[in-house]
């Protein structure tokens, strides 16, 4: 069975002293499901190592540059899915990252981005394996000191979708793009 290997970030940034995190709206995948919420993610390049694969990945899905990886935090997830007419075997590695930067500009791969809260963002999320994923890095956090707010705490953050229109919200910052 051929095997990838990829590598990706729990990104959060602090708003109001609380741990927001980025989720990416992934297109469906060949009209087979809908779209779905998902972490920053790509494949290892030959030679490259994970770290500067996690920081490549993010830059180039996100536009986020200033990402500070947290040492003690790297977690893997396996599963297998169908390409092609083959069975894959991927492995992806993930590590934990902050940063301070408000704005990202997300690539052609992702519909919208969504910074929220850790109970919104576990209802965003589709996969077992990122939950388990976004759920030890919030514990990882916790562990560190750094609050997590809930979805229904109060502050407001803007909520903007179909190119900038703007209202507020509690529960975190999401954009959508409309495609040409």
């Amino acid at each position: 069975m051929p095997r990838e290997q990829s590598a990706g970030a729990v990104v959060f940034r602090l708003e109001s002293g609380q741990a927001e995190y980025l989720l990416l709206l992934y297109p469906s995948m060949a009209g087979k499901s809908r779209s779905y919420w998902d972490l920053p993610k790509g494949h290892i390049e030959p030679g490259e190592k994970e770290e500067d694969t996690v920081r490549r990945e993010v830059r180039e899905e996100t536009g986020l540059r200033d990402i500070k990886l947290l040492s003690g935090f790297r977690e893997l997830i396996t599963y297998s899915f169908r390409a092609q007419g083959k069975n894959i075997f991927k492995t992806v590695v993930f590590y934990l990252a902050q940063t301070g930067e408000q704005e990202e500009r997300i690539s052609f791969e992702h519909s919208g981005c969504a910074w929220l809260p850790y109970t919104q963002a576990m209802s965003y999320l589709k996969f077992q394996n990122a939950k388990r994923i976004i759920t030890k890095a919030h514990h990882f956090l916790s562990r560190q000191g750094v609050p997590g707010r809930q979805s229904n705490s109060q502050g407001a953050g803007a909520h903007v979708q179909r190119g900038g229109q703007a209202h507020r919200s509690s529960q975190g910052v999401a954009r959508r793009w409309q495609r040409p």
